[in-house]
């Protein structure tokens, strides 16, 4: 096990969902092509990376600004929402290791789940896990005044679990959610979902189901 890890003992750990525990990228993918798509316009990895991380309020502003439809955010929203809930609850799968993870983690260290989605689709991709009574606190977007990049979603789930932030561990896979993490004063663990050179986490994992990661929940 690595240095970094082995020192990991935290009062508890509060996970990100889309990307991080479920594979629901490609979910939000497809809501946000089909979108694209019905106003003409392509979709590929340079919008994706736009996006990624972001609150829903978040993506459909900066969805009107693209569109040239200031104004109609609230309708660009649902149309988002109604598309991405209908595909995570068919087609989304847990991300390599989550279960495992979360199962080894349950038992022995109060846990989280602090997600930038809305409650709606928090809930259909944690009961499309199975994982929906697997926490000790679930906080939404759409639960705190500001959502990622700012703290509150961090704050607020350790506050729930009964335990300082700055003593708690956070694993992310965007640099929005990161960077919410670092101000909430968590040491974080990233599992970056793009490609990114010099993500700013305080470890940096490939996968949930790197073999020391599982022999350190193990540990504690």
């Amino acid at each position: 096990m690595s240095t970094a890890l082995a020192s990991l003992r935290p009062a508890g750990v509060v996970f990100d969902c889309d990307g991080l525990l479920m594979d629901t990228e490609p979910c939000w993918t497809v809501a946000e092509t089909a979108v694209f798509a019905a106003r003409g316009l392509p979709y590929g990895p340079a919008e994706k990376a736009w996006f990624i991380g972001k609150s829903v309020p978040a993506t459909a502003q900066m969805m009107a600004e693209i569109f040239g439809e200031v104004g109609n955010e609230a309708a660009i929203q649902a149309e988002v929402l109604g598309s991405v809930e209908d595909v995570i609850l068919h087609q989304a799968e847990p991300m390599p290791g989550a279960l495992e993870l979360v199962e080894l983690l349950r038992p022995r260290i109060p846990i989280a789940v602090a997600s930038n989605s809305p409650r709606a689709v928090l809930d259909v991709a944690l009961a499309r896990a199975g994982l929906s009574d697997s926490f000790g606190a679930v906080v939404a977007a759409d639960e705190v005044p500001v959502p990622k990049p700012g703290p509150d979603l961090y704050l607020a789930a350790c506050a729930l679990l009964g335990v300082p932030a700055s003593a708690s561990v956070a694993f992310e896979d965007s640099t929005t959610g990161v960077a919410a993490a670092l101000a909430a004063g968590m040491t974080v663990v990233g599992v970056p979902s793009l490609d990114h050179p010099e993500f700013p986490a305080h470890l940096v994992l490939a996968s949930l189901a790197d073999p020391e990661l599982l022999v350190w929940a193990e540990s504690l």
